[in-house]
């Protein structure tokens, strides 16, 4: 990770080299936009501390790659939410992105304790919009809905099980998706067939946002892929995340940018 890390680095550029308008715009306005002081955030941020505090175990079903941290079949809240989830920076973009594109239609791969959700269900609530958020531990899902009640976020909706199985079954009812975050399965395969089979459903102002696109030689491989791949017209390695555009106006393009 380190030297990937580091390799990042020497070849991220800034709003300085940036000659597309879109991707000029995007930076400055998005990527490198400072929001903390939204009100809508006061109470994540105020949530995420009673989690990082809470001492109470619960049982881990993991269907992906696992933790790097702790591979523990049981597990604290507070261990997953010091461990395991986004901090709150990449929350916020992820409310800046989901915001910019107008998004109503959001998917979230991998809730969690739902912490980094809520970003996302406060921009979708603003177009009177849902997420539907998948996790396939039952006990990490009850949490999850516990904290959407304690945030009023009833435009959210947990969906619980195998993503396999799951969100092909969910995708069938929807017409069209407008943000999708890909945070569960941190494999090769997995993260190739969510794309494919969220493919299905994108339209052209349509984000994907993939999470930790270095985490392993296998996300690795799978960020080549989805690159590389005749739908997508614009990718963003911002090291972390990577952010996918389906815009057809737009010149076929890859950055890597700092964030």
């Amino acid at each position: 990770m380190l030297l990937a890390y580091l390799r990042y680095l020497s070849r991220a550029r800034d709003e300085h080299s940036l000659h597309s308008p879109f991707l000029f715009a995007l930076y400055t306005r998005i990527i490198q936009a400072d929001n903390r002081r939204e009100a809508a955030f006061a109470p994540i941020r105020t949530l995420r501390t009673v989690m990082r505090r809470r001492r109470d175990r619960i049982a881990i079903t993991d269907f992906g790659a696992g933790s790097k941290v702790n591979a523990s079949r049981e597990r604290t809240v507070g261990d997953i939410a010091r461990n395991s989830q986004k901090p709150a920076r990449f929350g916020r973009l992820l409310y800046r992105l989901a915001r910019h594109v107008n998004a109503s239609t959001v998917l979230d791969l991998g809730t969690s304790l739902g912490l980094t959700t809520a970003y996302l269900a406060e921009a979708a609530r603003l177009n009177d919009g849902r997420v539907l958020t998948f996790e396939g531990c039952p006990e990490t899902a009850a949490v999850a809905r516990d904290n959407f009640c304690r945030l009023d976020l009833l435009n959210t909706t947990v969906v619980v099980g195998n993503i396999d199985e799951t969100l092909p079954e969910q995708l069938a009812a929807l017409k069209t998706v407008d943000f999708v975050f890909f945070d569960a399965n941190h494999r090769y395969e997995p993260t190739v067939r969510y794309f494919e089979t969220c493919l299905t459903k994108k339209h052209n102002d349509t984000v994907f946002v993939f999470d930790d696109i270095h985490w392993s030689d296998e996300m690795e491989q799978a960020w080549d892929y989805i690159k590389k791949h005749p739908a997508v017209s614009v990718t963003v390695d911002l090291f972390w995340v990577g952010l996918v555009f389906f815009r057809h106006e737009q010149p076929r393009q890859d950055f890597i940018l700092r964030f």
